[in-house]
């Protein structure tokens, strides 16, 4: 991979040697793992504010909170990686209040996003609001169209207490002489703006289809520290829009088994990965609506316009019951790091609670 210094949250060359190796080191992974610094999750469709604003309110029910959380590089860092949101969304039916023939439905939702980098301790953090329209193409609301945008507000941050300079060294035992270096606030906030499509269609109880894509970043945000009172002299560095898709079925082999392939494809910028899997869901009681879940797909990258190397294996646990879906996940990075070192890889949680559960058309896979 060819890494490119600008996306570094701080002048590459004016920190010591030690300080230089860390963030390189940290940024190579953070970078490269999760396309270009954006948000990602391996259960993508169980964060769907994140995956698609058209997404919002696409569930069984009338209200959903959710829960996600990411752990990455455990084994190779003394502080992992982590990615933690949460979300609440509510869907409202437009048939009964406005008197429509359609089963129209308005959706709602509110999302908190929180990535912290280990070692340099930066942050961002985003909160956003979601609003999607479900459109019902027919009279037995078979298929529906939905529209979502999504506005958000974020903020970026580092912590210089974490940081030694060459002109901070005594010649003897430590960097204990203050710093004439000239850095930029460490802190700043900038609005983004994502747009997304998707088309669900259940033609009878055996097989359902979802597509969906998304457009993030619509405005190309400014997310360099030493950019952000629009000075021209200074280092920039935009945020990629990013372009998504994703399509999965749902096709139930009997009344107890059903499968659930997917295929998600995500470019920005320079760096494009595809996910391709499946999940299997076994129903426990259909009464209490219980049921397990098995899942594996694979992660295929590719950075600088190079070609498409395996990224990583996903394996996924889930259950479900009454409304609660809990989902466990594991990456099995096979990159070139694993040559010098075992285990590394990202744990994944995800928690559901689906509120008023009601048989619609309007659905999305949950993990």
């Amino acid at each position: 991979m060819i890494f490119n210094f600008d996306t570094l949250p701080l002048p590459f060359n004016c920190i010591s040697n030690m300080s230089r190796i860390t963030i390189l080191f940290l940024s190579i992974f953070f970078v490269g793992n999760i396309i270009a610094q954006d948000k990602n999750f391996s259960q993508f469709y169980a964060s769907p504010l994140t995956l698609n604003p058209a997404l919002t309110g696409a569930f069984d029910g009338k209200y959903r909170i959710g829960i996600n959380y990411r752990d990455q590089w455990r084994n190779v860092l003394d502080t992992p990686f982590k990615t933690f949101s949460t979300n609440l969304e509510v869907k409202f039916g437009l048939d009964q209040l406005l008197k429509l023939r359609y089963k129209d439905k308005v959706a709602v939702g509110l999302l908190f996003f929180s990535d912290k980098v280990g070692g340099v301790d930066f942050n961002t953090s985003q909160i956003a609001l979601s609003l999607a329209y479900h459109k019902a193409l027919d009279l037995k609301s078979k298929q529906y169209l939905s529209l979502g945008i999504q506005s958000g507000l974020n903020q970026r941050n580092v912590n210089y207490e974490d940081f030694t300079f060459d002109d901070q060294f005594n010649g003897i035992d430590g960097y204990t002489f203050p710093t004439g270096e000239e850095l930029p606030s460490n802190n700043f906030s900038f609005t983004d703006l994502s747009i997304g499509l998707n088309y669900t269609i259940s033609p009878n109880k055996r097989f359902s289809l979802f597509a969906g894509g998304a457009l993030h970043h619509v405005f190309e945000p400014e997310q360099s520290f030493y950019n952000i009172d629009g000075n021209s002299n200074s280092l920039s560095s935009k945020l990629f829009r990013k372009i998504s898709t994703q399509v999965s079925t749902r096709i139930n082999l009997s009344n107890e088994l059903a499968i659930t392939p997917r295929i998600l494809f995500a470019l920005q910028g320079p760096h494009s990965e595809i996910n391709v899997g499946t999940n299997v869901r076994i129903s426990i009681s259909e009464y209490s609506g219980s049921a397990l879940y098995f899942g594996a797909w694979s992660r295929l990258a590719a950075f600088d316009q190079s070609g498409y190397n395996m990224d990583a294996i996903v394996g996924l646990v889930g259950f479900e019951y009454n409304g609660l879906v809990l989902g466990f996940s594991y990456d099995a990075n096979i990159a070139d790091l694993t040559r010098y070192q075992q285990g590394q890889g990202a744990f994944e949680i995800s928690i559901a609670y689906l509120g008023e559960y009601e048989s619609e058309t309007i659905l999305c896979p949950k993990f």
